[in-house]
């Protein structure tokens, strides 16, 4: 049963197709495309209708065999929308453009054959999270090796990458003639789950199997170099999110909590609030901007979690009015889904970027599917 709240999650579309558990989905930012990724090495790209504001209308548009010898873990669109960057168990990561071919036809958001313009190589074993700075020029990669790699890229007036860079500390590696390896960030001592980038700094941020968050930043004089390690969960990071306005992050754990961290110095954060909700792992945590017509100082968004419990919640953040530099945001459990894919993990939740669809959101499951929800009054 559906807890006391003021809204609901309604079904929007089921997305089948995947022969193995989905792992991951993501919304491109600019076009009407959904991808989808899953252990069946493929990666599933649907198109929706574009009237913001109505119930969108989803189809298959195209599916990729990526030729990834794994699972395909994770998957992210550049800022511009044109390019998707994969990342695979086998190690690798996929930088995949639309043929010029589909480029020219209008009308087609995803017409024309996907290519892999790039494989990245690098990490010793299973890549587990990726994901694009707001610029777009530079893509961050995490691992079961315990190392965050930080990839610098060139892009074109069309948004396009034309040219990756991976930015290290060893100098030993070489991916092939385009690319550059000048180090690692190698601060965790675990398996690392996820990374995310800042809305509007340079600030990268990564979680992990050893309970922490590290926070990043490049030092134009020398290297990449971790300057917070943000530590309280008691078991796995599985995910982190940073708020619209990138005054809070959001990392939620095995430990079935959600954490609000907040910067409360130039190069310190700390956690201020606590969210419980679930009873099993929260594998996935979003933080959306919420309903149209709430933007103001004081509302923060929605937050999204999901997990092992099969549940899917959604909470209201807001600032209280006199806010100091320490104040909690006071939260609100708007609408709680149970059994959102069945009986089995919810592995992704993700809202939707583009504007007019805000109460949209997407989750993928161990059930083989991907799902579309939209949040509603009841």
């Amino acid at each position: 049963m559906d807890a006391d709240t003021p809204y609901k999650l309604v079904p929007v579309a089921d997305l089948t197709g995947h022969d193995d558990r989905v792992w991951h989905v993501a919304w491109n930012p600019t076009k009407p495309l959904l991808a989808t990724c899953s252990a069946d090495k493929t990666v599933r790209l649907y198109s929706y209708t574009s009237a913001p504001d109505s119930v969108p209308t989803f189809s298959l548009h195209t599916s990729i065999s990526t030729g990834h010898s794994k699972t395909v873990r994770a998957l992210a669109w550049s800022p511009s929308g044109v390019t998707l960057a994969t990342a695979s168990f086998d190690a690798n990561i996929g930088i995949w453009q639309r043929g010029r071919e589909g480029e020219e036809e209008e009308g087609e958001e995803a017409a024309g054959d996907w290519e892999c313009v790039c494989l990245l190589e690098g990490h010793e074993t299973e890549c587990k999270g990726i994901a694009w700075s707001a610029s777009g020029n530079l893509l961050a990669s995490c691992s079961r090796d315990k190392t965050v790699w930080v990839w610098e890229g060139t892009t074109s007036n069309s948004g396009s990458v034309t040219a990756l860079r991976v930015q290290t500390h060893l100098p030993t590696a070489m991916a092939d003639q385009d690319f550059e390896c000048m180090g690692v960030l190698m601060e965790h001592t675990q398996d690392v789950k996820a990374v995310a980038w800042h809305p509007k700094e340079e600030i990268l941020a990564s979680a992990s199997y050893d309970d922490t968050i590290k926070l990043y930043l490049d030092d134009p004089s020398d290297d990449w170099f971790c300057f917070g390690t943000l530590g309280g969960h008691t078991s796995t990071v599985w995910s982190i999110a940073w708020s619209p306005d990138g005054r809070y992050l959001a990392s939620a754990s095995d430990d079935r909590t959600i954490r609000i961290w907040k910067r409360v110095e130039e190069h310190k954060w700390e956690c201020v609030s606590i969210l419980e909700g679930h009873d099993r792992t929260i594998y996935s945590v979003s933080w959306g901007r919420g309903k149209a017509g709430s933007e103001g100082d004081e509302f923060l968004g929605w937050i999204s979690s999901a997990g092992g419990d099969g549940r899917v919640n959604v909470w209201e953040m807001q600032e209280p009015p006199d806010s100091t530099t320490r104040t909690p945001p006071t939260h609100k459990l708007i609408a709680r889904l149970e059994n959102a894919h069945n009986v089995a993990d919810v592995n992704c939740v993700v809202w939707c970027p583009r504007k007019g669809y805000d109460g949209l959101l997407a989750t993928a499951g161990d059930d083989g599917t991907a799902k579309v929800w939209k949040i509603v009054p009841k």
